[in-house]
């Protein structure tokens, strides 16, 4: 069934969803600016064996916060939440040049997790409060706008400050674009009706704190498609080399900029055709990238490879997050947003993983890294048509 097209009485671009994006957008910059410098400095302070978890303590930190992110979001509020998420960054950010061991560098990543375990999850919530459901689409591809130029310019300004001045200034800049986001949402008005204050009771965590049902079909969908984001980080740096492309980041431009040129729409077309229809074309298209990077032989089939896969998840990640939302029960949407987060963890952190174990360092193992996370996106692809059979039908 196709959402509702008469929307254009519905505006949802106002000064509060403005400050929203604009804070996502700082504290996307804050984290990422780190991430292609963060192996270097590892290294240089003695850790280059442990480069593998600078990654995985971070996300392990955000999926097992997740739970309460999500309980706190519908019971204290969105604003706290995503102002704990960006103070998480302040102070991580200001430690990083202060615990200058290994393991107060490793601590720091786990404890950094926290932000994105928190922040994105009342973003999302506080982004769904204030906009109508006929636009709701749209509005998470704004939002996710935001958080997608954070995350492109961020690590471009990183590697500037590290090659102009040193780690530390990257560090304490950090600091201050995630202060700058908490300085925003001091402007943001709370939107949970009935918000009450925080009590250490309310870290208690049931069974039925952990997943919201209604949260299940999304997260069946990112879990099966978020195997080839963690295949994408995981050995696409090498496969740039292996093919002749010296410059590493340039996959990732690629996939950056047709993510970001894809989003202005996505959400949109979602809101028009439903949810599952448009989810049903881009995992078609990831399917196809996936298939492309197996048998790329050169950079430029690789570069295709990465636009397709950029132009897939650009429309998948705000149309899955608004499907959630629209599958929650108002008062649950938190739990039902972090139960869907935390699927997403598990596909990045299980696509990592046996991507890693899949290429063993032997380029012949690429074709099969690549076409196993096409296979399962190829599984999402038929649940999805399976469930949009039945969704007509009903």
């Amino acid at each position: 069934m196709a959402m509702q097209t008469n929307n254009s009485t519905h505006q949802y671009f106002t000064f509060q969803f403005g400050l929203l994006c604009a804070s996502n957008f700082l504290f996307s910059a804050s984290f990422n600016m780190m991430i292609p410098e963060l192996p270097g400095y590892l290294t240089k302070i003695g850790g280059a064996e442990y480069k593998g978890l600078i990654i995985a303590l971070f996300t392990l930190m955000a999926g097992i916060s997740r739970p309460f992110s999500g309980k706190l979001t519908d019971t204290i509020g969105r604003v706290p939440v995503m102002v704990f998420g960006s103070l998480v960054c302040v102070v991580c950010s200001v430690l990083y040049p202060v615990l200058t061991s290994v393991a107060g560098f490793l601590l720091l990543r786990f404890v950094h997790g926290f932000s994105t375990g928190f922040k994105p999850t009342a973003t999302a919530a506080y982004g769904a409060d204030v906009v109508h459901e006929s636009r709701r689409g749209e509005a998470m591809g704004a939002l996710a706008i935001g958080y997608t130029i954070g995350a492109s310019a961020g690590p471009m300004l990183g590697s500037f400050l590290v090659n102009q001045y040193s780690y530390n200034i990257m560090f304490y800049v950090s600091a201050i674009l995630a202060l700058g986001s908490v300085a925003i949402l001091y402007n943001v008005k709370e939107t949970l009706p009935n918000a009450v204050t925080f009590k250490v009771q309310h870290l208690n965590i049931n069974r039925h704190d952990i997943f919201d049902k209604s949260a299940l079909r999304p997260a069946i969908t990112t879990v099966l498609l978020c195997v080839s984001i963690g295949t994408v980080l995981t050995i696409a740096p090498d496969f740039s080399e292996h093919l002749g492309l010296k410059n590493k980041g340039i996959f990732f431009a690629f996939f950056t900029v047709a993510s970001l040129f894809i989003r202005f729409v996505a959400g949109k077309i979602s809101d028009q055709y439903g949810r599952v229809p448009v989810l049903i074309g881009s995992t078609f298209v990831l399917v196809i990238a996936m298939l492309i990077l197996a048998l790329s032989h050169s950079i430029t089939m690789m570069l295709v490879g990465a636009v397709l896969y950029g132009l897939s998840w650009g429309i998948n990640s705000p149309v899955i997050t608004a499907w959630t939302v629209d599958l929650s029960e108002p008062a649950n949407r938190g739990k039902a947003i972090a139960s869907m987060y935390i699927a997403l963890e598990i596909g990045i952190g299980g696509g990592a993983l046996l991507s890693g174990w899949i290429y063993h360092n032997q380029a012949t193992q690429f074709v099969y890294a690549f076409l196993t996370p096409g296979v399962l996106a190829l599984l999402s692809l038929l649940l999805l048509i399976k469930w949009n059979g039945k969704q007509a039908s009903a």
